[in-house]
């Protein structure tokens, strides 16, 4: 089957990679997404597995669409919805995209959820309620000049949602984008890793499960099990090969979390234990100034604030120069990611770039900055 994975906004190299090692074929990276092939073992896998995307849609149909009428008889007539839609089961509709004649997204998933029903009700006498929040069915259509593209969303929510987030701070970063992140930095356990303002503790929370190989779909709710075509033997066999790989032989190296705020701090705390990586991040309620760092050389990462959401340029500036003082201090052989929103508070930290990645964090356009500490 054809499938569209959804990934943020610059790690696209990375999610292709992702995809590539969990079995999918012919990978290609797009904007904010990648294509592949995937057979329904696969698929499954995917869900269980994938640390980056937002979305798994699983591509259905595709036909030609360019006015309302068309879109109506094009939409029901695509799939034998008697097959995918009972009356029973609820459904969403979302849009992405538009074509000539259809240009409002709302009126369009208007258009395909009418279709759909006055289906239903033709072939059964009967139709099915929209549910927004908790769908039985999670229909997207996508489109663009050529016409319509009709795909199944493989999950109610967002895959970034990991379930171990109830506290968040000011400005968190998403879940999906600092696995990424972490995966750029190529962090994998073996050595010290430091986040001297971790926040809600998102970066240390996803660093660790990356190196124990946790799957962050195990305990989550997926919609392709009400396709008709779901073959549960299959989907209990990823799931035990997917429990399976969460062993490591060796410990993890020291993490460690500083916040100041010791409100936050006892936020991340919690998102700690309900990760339950307890045991291997330590939380510490202290600016990182006084924080006891480790003997070997390390990774320190960070989210500092850039001045939109969170202070101002004249109150961060002096905090990016504690953070540079800071990696400085730890020694040769460290190295410093720092996600960056504001080029003129990075130059605070008075280091020289090694490496910039451009990424999007909430619609913020930022660089994830590499120094390599001498």
């Amino acid at each position: 089957m054809q499938v569209l994975a959804v990934l943020p906004p610059g790690l696209e190299k990375e999610g292709a990679e992702e995809l590539s090692a969990l079995g999918a074929k012919n990978v290609t990276p797009l904007k904010r997404a990648a294509s592949f092939e995937a057979d329904l073992s696969t698929l499954y896998r995917i869900h269980l597995l994938a640390r980056l995307p937002f979305r798994i849609l699983r591509e259905m149909a595709r036909f030609s669409c360019h006015s309302p009428e068309t879109l109506y008889l094009g939409a029901q007539n695509c799939l034998e919805w008697e097959r995918w839609l009972n009356p029973s089961m609820s459904f969403r509709v979302d849009v992405s995209g538009h074509c000539p004649g259809l240009t409002h997204s709302h009126f369009t998933a208007l258009q395909v959820k009418n279709a759909l029903v006055d289906f239903q009700k033709n072939f059964f006498g009967e139709r099915s309620q929209v549910n927004l929040n908790e769908p039985d069915l999670s229909i997207h259509l996508h489109l663009n000049l050529k016409g319509a593209i009709l795909s199944f969303n493989g999950s109610a929510k967002s895959m970034h949602r990991r379930g171990y987030k109830a506290a968040v701070g000011d400005a968190p970063i998403k879940e999906n984008l600092a696995a990424g992140l972490i995966r750029i930095s190529q962090w994998n356990g073996s050595v010290p890793l430091i986040d001297p303002m971790c926040g809600s503790g998102t970066l240390l929370i996803e660093a660790a499960s990356l190196a124990l190989k946790l799957a962050p779909g195990l305990n989550q709710d997926f919609l392709f099990t009400n396709w008709p075509d779901f073959n549960l033997n299959l989907f209990k066999k990823e799931q035990k090969q997917a429990k399976s790989k969460e062993k490591r032989s060796t410990p993890l190296a020291k993490i460690i979390g500083c916040e100041n705020n010791h409100e936050v701090a006892n936020q991340a705390q919690s998102n700690v234990e309900a990760a339950g990586l307890y045991k291997e991040i330590k939380i510490e309620p202290i600016h990182f100034k006084d924080l006891h760092k480790p003997c070997s050389p390390g990774v320190i990462v960070c989210n500092p604030p850039y001045g939109k959401r969170i202070g101002k340029d004249a109150d961060l500036y002096e905090l990016y120069k504690e953070l540079g003082d800071f990696a400085k201090s730890c020694g040769s052989g460290w190295q410093l990611w720092v996600l960056s929103g504001n080029p003129t508070l990075t130059k605070g930290l008075r280091l020289k770039c090694n490496r910039r990645i451009p990424v999007s964090n909430g619609g913020i356009d930022c660089r994830w900055l590499h120094y390599l500490i001498h």
